[in-house]
Order: C-alpha cells, then sequence, then structure tokens
C-alpha cells in the first residue's frame, strides 16, 4: 500500500502526515469559482459529473494534496429522499421543512434515491479513472443527525433549535427520520465505494448540540450503524467519523462507532488528541481555518506543532472545519510546506 492516506487509516504511524483539506475544491480557488461559473449554479455543478470531477481534481493539481474529496454535499441525500432543496445567493441551502408526520409521508422510499444521484456517482467513476495513482479517492455523507437539522429547519440554525425542538416533542417521528436518512446513507455510500471510492467520511458537523444520550443515540448509534453496514457490504473499507464540537465525547469515539479515524475540530487542543483520542487509532486534524485567511509565521508555527504533537501515532493532517471562501491560496501553499517540513 504505497498511499498515504490509506496507510495513516490502516494505523501506521509515519514520518509525514497525509494532509488534505475540508471544502479544499472550493469559492478560494479561482479556478473553482470559472467551473461554477461555467455550470451556472452550484446544484448544476454537483449533477454534471464532468464539471464535478474537474473541481475535485483542481486543487489536487495545485497544491499536490495525498487525497481528492468528491465534490458534491452532503443535502443531496435529503433532495434525493423528495425533500425541495435550493441554495439562496449568499445564505446557504434551503429546504421544505419536517414539521410533523405529513411532512415525513411526503419522503420518498429509500431504494429510489440513485435516480436522482446516479450523477454523483457517475462522478465517483470519473475520479478514479483520472487521479494521479497516489491519489486516493474520499466519498462523503452527512450524519444522519446534521442532516436531520437541515431538513425539520429548512436551513442552517445556529443552535440547531427546530431539530431539538422536534426532538423533545415527538422523539417517535424524530427518530424515523433518523433511521431514514440512515438507511439512505448507507445506500448512497456503498454506491459511492462500488463507484471507485477508497474511503468514506461522515460528517457531523452539529454533533456538539447533542448531549447526554441524546448524543448516543442520535450521533454514535447512526454512525456506528452506517460503519457496521458499509463494512459488511465492503470488507476493508475505511471510514472517517467527525463529530466536529464532540469535546470530552471524542473520547472513545473510535470504539462506539467502528471509525477508523475520528477527525477533530480545532476547539481541543493536539496534545490533548494524542492523550486521549490518538490513543485509540488515527486522528484528523485539525489546524484553525482561519489561519488560511491570516497566513504569516503563525500558520508555520500551528501547522508543525500540530504535526509534531501528534506524531507518535497514526495522524492525517486537516483544518478542523473546511477552509473557507476568503482563504488565500497561497496560504495553503505554505501550510503544506510547513507540515512536510516539519
Amino acid at each position: 500500500m504505497t498511499k498515504l492516506l490509506m496507510r495513516a487509516l490502516a494505523g501506521e504511524t509515519l514520518p509525514t502526515p497525509p494532509i488534505w483539506m475540508m471544502r479544499q475544491a472550493g469559492r478560494y480557488l479561482p479556478e473553482y469559482r470559472a467551473t461554477r461559473e461555467k455550470a451556472g449554479d452550484f446544484l448544476s455543478l454537483c449533477y454534471t459529473p464532468e464539471l464535478a470531477a474537474e473541481v475535485t481534481l483542481q486543487p489536487i493539481r495545485r497544491f499536490g494534496f495525498d487525497a481528492a474529496i468528491l465534490f458534491a454535499d452532503i443535502l443531496l441525500v435529503p433532495q434525493a429522499l423528495g425533500a425541495d432543496l435550493w441554495f439562496v445567493k449568499g445564505e446557504g441551502p434551503r429546504l421544505s421543512t419536517i414539521d410533523g408526520q405529513a411532512d415525513f409521508d411526503k419522503l420518498g422510499p429509500v431504494d429510489e434515491i440513485h435516480e436522482t444521484l446516479g450523477p454523483i456517482y457517475e462522478t465517483v467513476s470519473i475520479l478514479s479513472r483520472e487521479l494521479p495513482e497516489d491519489v486516493p479517492l474520499i466519498g462523503f455523507a452527512g450524519a444522519p443527525w446534521t442532516v436531520a437539522t437541515y431538513m425539520i429547519a429548512g436551513r442552517g440554525t445556529p443552535d440547531q433549535g427546530p431539530a431539538h425542538a422536534l426532538k423533545a416533542e415527538n422523539r417517535e417521528l424524530f427518530a424515523a427520520l433518523i433511521d431514514r436518512i440512515t438507511e439512505a446513507t448507507i445506500e448512497y455510500l456503498s454506491r459511492q465505494v462500488a463507484a471507485g471510492a477508497e474511503c468514506v467520511k461522515i460528517f457531523d458537523s452539529w454533533a456538539g448540540s447533542l448531549q447526554g444520550h441524546d448524543f448516543d443515540e442520535f450521533c454514535i448509534g447512526p454512525i456506528a450503524r452506517i460503519i457496521a453496514e458499509l463494512k459488511e457490504r465492503h470488507p476493508g473499507i475505511p471510514v472517517i467519523a467527525f463529530p466536529r464540537e464532540a469535546g470530552d465525547r471524542y473520547i472513545g469515539f473510535h470504539k462506539a462507532t467502528g471509525a477508523d479515524c475520528v477527525a477533530l475540530d480545532n476547539s481541543v487542543s493536539a496534545e490533548w488528541a494524542a492523550k486521549y483520542v490518538q490513543v485509540d487509532g488515527c486522528v484528523q486534524g485539525n489546524m484553525d481555518p482561519r489561519h488560511m485567511v491570516t497566513g504569516g509565521q503563525a500558520l508555520v508555527d500551528e501547522a508543525q506543532a500540530i504535526t509534531r504533537a501528534l506524531r507518535g501515532g497514526p495522524h492525517i493532517f486537516n483544518l478542523g472545519h473546511g477552509i473557507t471562501p476568503d482563504a488565500d491560496p497561497d496560504n495553503v501553499a505554505k501550510m503544506i510546506e510547513a507540515v512536510r517540513s516539519a
């Protein structure tokens, strides 16, 4: 196995960690902006395999990252289940909302999602042919809790209040929605693997707002179910799980879910992660994305400090969250150089 990312995911401690970035194909790159303009809008870019493959490849060409991540969006799954989805310029995604049983009953069956998601699998197939031999492709999906928060509120919210309210008022309906998303996510990721994805990542961007038993039931439970089913269907497929802002609940997350790697946000220190999380397996992270905007010596120092702190075990270098549109591409190159020279 020569691909550095796959070696780290297999538990190997490497002299230099493999590097990639969340949202590495994005608006901070002029070539991405040009391709998105060609596509016409964001969803058209996601659903046009040749263009989605092109923007996935752009950061690999420019920076020489050690992995590519499929260009898509976590909200394509709710759309495939029958939710209305559109994007408001400057504000983000909007969906039809699920306020009660009648809205849930309008969702389609899981076995019909592939009709909508077929172009995504074609993008994966193109990338599996066109990526450099030493660069693996990461497939991905949103975790059920995070996807549910958007489906209930119809948009992103600062505290996931509408989802918490439905969970409190009608737990049976909320659990049914989580189950439907979980089943769809298993099918979606399985098709990505079948099309050529070499590992997958599950993004639970709002995991940190779940507390106590709710974290166990609606974060750990669905992710563990997805991972178990994927590994049964595709033996050996590595899975990265990202329960963002989980805090102390990062501890034991490998064992609780079966994840091969746990991705960390930048609210925890690399030293803490080495002591409490990396002992169970590969960790990914976790530089503050703001350094990609501000640059300077602070960027170099932080990148090298994280690299050194996590050098004692399997580590994939990444940001603690996605790179932002105002980032400077030159700072990305500076980060990569700092990590590889640490």
